[in-house]
């Protein structure tokens, strides 16, 4: 008899009505992802979650009431906190930041071709970082701006917390590899990773993977 494969619980929060039905339309189809709910603000995505524990909560970034951002930090310091990537039509170098330092995973423009959408949904639950090119870009022009120097010096100073050993792991989180891909490259088991993940993230103050990557190529 085949295993059953969990599906990706997956909520939707946009104030435009349009916009939800498109999502949930594309993404409903799919096998490996199922709608739990839909939300028109950060207040009602926030009791959406406590309701449905989605795995993923994709969220826009401006709408009246509760912004995307208050939302995004709400969710991430809740308990079992889904991933939340950012899905917005303004990517602009201060969005992503504030996105991404508020708890988001990652940040998604609106103008992302539908299957780069699902992929970066899979890459949420999956508990990688995602980012499209254009706040990718936003990003390297950060940390090359006299402000981003100033990042740099903070990010330092936290950094110098960390053992060897949680050093090295936060570099390959920085890096983008899956708990599996670290274990294999620091001679670990995978729950030793987790457990020196765990450490650092509770040692930085950082609530997930994209905001321990941020702060690593902060003080690069």
């Amino acid at each position: 008899m085949a295993a059953v494969t969990a599906r990706i619980g997956v909520a939707v929060v946009d104030d435009d009505a349009l916009v939800r039905l498109a999502l949930t339309t594309m993404l409903g189809g799919l096998p490996d992802i199922e709608i739990v709910g839909e939300a028109t603000d950060g207040a009602e995505a926030k009791a959406l979650a406590a309701e449905y524990a989605p795995d993923v909560v994709l969220l826009d970034l401006n709408m009246p009431g509760t912004d995307g951002l208050r939302a995004a930090a709400t969710l991430a310091a809740g308990p079992a906190a889904p991933a939340v990537p950012v899905l917005t039509a303004f990517d602009t170098d201060e969005n992503v930041l504030a996105a991404l330092r508020a708890g988001a995973c990652g940040f998604i423009a609106k103008h992302t071709p539908p299957p780069d959408i699902v992929t970066a949904i899979r890459q949420a639950a999956a508990g990688d970082p995602v980012l499209s090119p254009n706040a990718l870009r936003g990003l390297i022009r950060q940390v090359t701006t006299p402000e981003g120097h100033d990042a740099r010096r903070r990010a330092r100073a936290l950094l110098d917390r960390l053992t060897e050993r949680e050093r090295a792991v936060a570099g390959c989180v920085a890096q983008g590899s899956t708990n599996a891909q670290i274990a294999a490259e620091l001679h670990l088991s995978t729950a030793g990773v987790k457990l020196h993940l765990s450490r650092t993230l509770a040692k930085l103050g950082v609530g997930n993977r994209t905001q321990l990557a941020l702060l690593v190529h902060d003080a690069r």
